[in-house]
């Protein structure tokens, strides 16, 4: 009776016709960009290495400064979104975004890069949270709805696959700055057909503005990821991380306090107390730790055991990209009929097999093993991604759309963190351990290969055919033994996810108003 009542109130609720769908398009944009920029800078690093001599420690913050600021901004971003209009806040944040990344293409030393960096993270907090809440105010219908977030949902797959092959292409021809200039001719059609397609919306009632809920809320998340960026480092080596993890939950227990005691929350703890909101959240969180940590050891294993370059590397995971895609979007009409509770769990069931796939061979070399295991992990991913993030948008009040995909995006984030450091650092620790070299080699060689892969293949290359032939095979025993034990970890998170999803997505959630 509830069901169809639900599907019901989604029939009657008015649909959206062209404008709405030419503004998903140019909302699209920002997506593409930010996704591709994830992937894009890790094939340029070797040529800013080479061009502006970063330090070890200036490297590593050439590609932390954008995710850690941005992962702590989002949710003071989405909150201010609601409040001085979503719209507003992409413009100025694509404006931002633009003119900062044309700067950091001509960043004449490592500190004007990473600076730079770190100001794309602040512009880029404010792009996302605003295109995905923008979502919810123009498709109020609920079906349309779907489609939309999964078109959205596809933006990122899109991109990720993308940011390979397109770094390929730019750094072949063009100098590294060519991976931000990317950012201008995307950017420019968006400031010029927002204002056009894409109407304002904000809470009508946002409350009185509140820069202490906004310093907490920063002084939570900055030591926390900061924190996860110091341990995959360095590991438990340092007290730093702990003592950063300590203050960033201090300041989070003081942030939820006031926020329950505020009339008008920047960021309403009552949406945690929704099953649907909450699961999802997490099934994002853990999803995307799934897919990180996957994308982590495969990229190594294509490029350092089976021998492809980065180009071919990035092509070799374009099925498994394109998968993600068509399954986000054609989950769509099952779940306007199944219950997520079913759909979630039974979708990550394909994620759980490919990451079986891996860790049961006994030949992990094997390319078109790993294609399949990704196009199998990639249907899971993008089907649950789908349905969850619609979940999370509809189990909030339209006035909070903001502030609900701040904490959407902010998963997204720290999934991607951990991804690295937990299933990075349990690889990184079986390698080591599983790494038998022979007696009597050169002491310099051995300390770079217990080190990474990368450190072992590039020892190699000094050392007598017969010897680096030695080094990379021990190197690759050892690297595929911790790829098992890594892939079977991955594999559990994901059930966890699937519980997860059977517990709490079990209500539809209620049909809400037009937003404001």
């Amino acid at each position: 009776m509830t069901d169809t009542i639900t599907r019901t109130a989604a029939t009657a609720t008015p649909r959206v016709g062209w404008r709405g769908w030419a503004a998903l398009v140019v909302l699209m944009l920002p997506v593409l960009l930010v996704s591709v920029d994830n992937t894009v800078l890790s094939f340029a690093l070797p040529q800013i290495a080479l061009d502006l001599e970063p330090t070890a420690t200036q490297q590593l913050w050439i590609i932390d400064a954008y995710p850690l600021v941005l992962a702590s901004l989002l949710v003071t971003m989405g909150t201010l979104g609601d409040r001085f209009g979503r719209r507003r806040m992409l413009l100025i944040g694509a404006t931002g975004f633009g003119v900062v990344s044309a700067l950091a293409a001509f960043a004449p030393s490592a500190e004007w890069l990473i600076a730079a960096r770190a100001a794309m993270g602040v512009f880029g907090a404010m792009l996302m949270p605003s295109t995905l809440s923008l979502l919810r105010s123009i498709f109020t219908n609920r079906d349309q709805r779907r489609m939309a977030i999964a078109v959205w949902a596809a933006a990122f797959s899109a991109g990720a696959a993308l940011g390979p092959i397109v770094g390929g292409i730019l750094l072949e021809h063009f100098a590294w700055g060519s991976v931000f200039l990317l950012a201008v001719p995307v950017l420019v059609p968006l400031l010029i057909l927002v204002p056009v397609l894409v109407p304002e919306s904000r809470d009508p009632h946002p409350g009185r503005f509140d820069p202490v809920s906004i310093a907490l809320s920063l002084g939570t998340m900055v030591p926390i990821v900061y924190a996860i960026k110091e341990f995959a480092v360095h590991g438990a080596e340092s007290p730093l991380p702990l003592v950063l993890a300590v203050a960033g939950i201090a300041f989070g227990v003081l942030f939820v306090r006031r926020q329950n005691r505020l009339e008008t929350p920047m960021l309403d703890m009552n949406l945690f107390r929704s099953g649907p909101f909450s699961g999802s959240v997490l099934v994002n969180l853990l999803s995307v730790v799934g897919l990180v940590g996957f994308l982590y050891f495969v990229a190594q294993h294509l490029q350092l055991i089976v021998g492809l370059s980065p180009l071919e590397a990035g092509l070799a995971l374009v099925p498994g990209l394109l998968a993600m895609i068509v399954a986000g979007i054609g989950i769509v009409p099952i779940a306007k009929r199944v219950a997520p509770r079913v759909v979630v769990p039974v979708a990550l069931v394909f994620s759980v097999v490919g990451y079986l796939l891996v860790a049961v061979s006994t030949d992990a070399a094997a390319l078109g093993l790993l294609v399949l295991a990704f196009v199998s992990l990639g249907i899971g991913i993008g089907a649950a991604e789908t349905v969850s993030n619609e979940l999370i948008l509809a189990s909030a009040p339209p006035a909070k759309a903001g502030a609900a995909s701040a904490v959407s995006e902010t998963a997204y984030e720290l999934g991607a963190v951990l991804g690295t450091t937990i299933l990075g650092g349990v690889l990184a620790a079986f390698y080591r351990a599983n790494l038998a070299l022979p007696d009597g080699f050169p002491t310099g060689a051995a300390d770079a290969a217990r080190e990474t892969l990368g450190g072992a293949v590039a020892a190699s290359e000094g050392l007598e055919e017969a010897l680096g032939q030695a080094l990379r095979d021990a190197a690759a025993h050892a690297f595929d033994a911790g790829v098992g034990v890594t892939a079977l970890i991955g594999a559990g998170l994901i059930v966890v996810a699937a519980v997860i999803a059977a517990l709490t997505l079990g209500g539809r959630p209620k049909q809400t108003g037009a937003p404001h």
